[in-house]
Parts: structure tokens; C-alpha cells; sequence
């Protein structure tokens, strides 16, 4: 299969889906109302704590594995001047944007909270930790 091939197919399979994704989320916004509500002040039952405390930590762990990660690209970049390598980094600088911005302290920076998440609030998190411990481990490896 030709490169050009791949592009076409790769660029076809992502507009299918984000056409798919934009009908479903049309579809249901029109049959659920928006009601903007203001969190809960207090306790809300079956929210625990220890779910959000979890996140921040995890997601301060993947702040610094991202931040390794980065600083181990940029060392074999300068090393081999690789192409793949400045990809690399722009992804590896992408998900430390999205993890800083994502932090719960950042959030709380701008007076929003997390609640009525549950175990989800950490479990993004939880995988994307343990991906991140791969990625390092294979890049420091070679």
C-alpha cells in the first residue's frame, strides 16, 4: 500500500468518525435539555475524596514522567537529528500541555471543582500513567 494510500485512508477514517461523533452528540443534545446547575456545596453522597486526591497525584506523576520523557527526546534528538524524534516531542509536549491544564490545582487556580465523577476522575489518569511508564521505560532503554 502507497503512502499516499494510508494518507487518504487514515484522513477518511478520522472524517468518518468525527461526522459519526458530531450526528450522535447533535442527536442527543436535542433529545436531553442542558441544565447548567451549580455544584453542590457540601458532600455529595457516593463522591469520595480519596478519588480526587488520587487524580492529583497521579496526574502530577505524569507531569513529571511527561517532563523525562520530553527532556530523554530532546537528548536522542541531539544525539541523531531524526525526524521522528521532533515528532516525538511535539507529542510528548502536547500531553504535558494537556496534563498541566488538566491538573486539578490549575482548576482550582480558576475556582472550578471536580465532583460527581467518581472512580472516572482517576481512571484517565491510571491509564495514561501506566502507558507513560512504558514509553519511558522503551526510550531509555534504546
Amino acid at each position: 500500500m502507497g503512502n499516499r494510500l494510508k494518507i487518504g485512508l487514515i484522513l477518511s477514517i478520522l472524517i468518518a468518525a468525527a461526522l459519526l461523533t458530531a450526528f450522535w452528540a447533535t442527536v442527543i443534545l436535542h433529545q436531553v435539555p442542558l441544565i447548567r446547575r451549580a455544584p453542590p456545596s457540601g458532600f455529595v453522597a457516593g463522591d469520595f475524596e480519596i478519588f480526587y486526591v488520587a487524580f492529583t497525584i497521579i496526574s502530577t506523576i505524569n507531569i513529571a514522567l511527561l517532563v523525562i520523557v520530553l527532556l530523554t527526546y530532546v537528548n536522542i534528538y541531539s544525539k541523531t537529528r531524526s525526524p521522528f524524534t521532533v515528532g516525538l516531542i511535539i507529542f510528548a509536549l502536547a500531553f504535558l500541555l494537556k496534563d498541566i491544564s488538566s491538573h486539578p490545582f490549575v482548576a482550582g487556580l480558576f475556582r472550578f471543582r471536580a465532583y460527581g465523577l467518581g472512580p472516572f476522575a482517576f481512571l484517565p489518569g491510571l491509564f495514561e500513567f501506566a502507558a507513560l511508564s512504558v514509553l519511558l521505560y522503551l526510550s531509555l532503554r534504546y
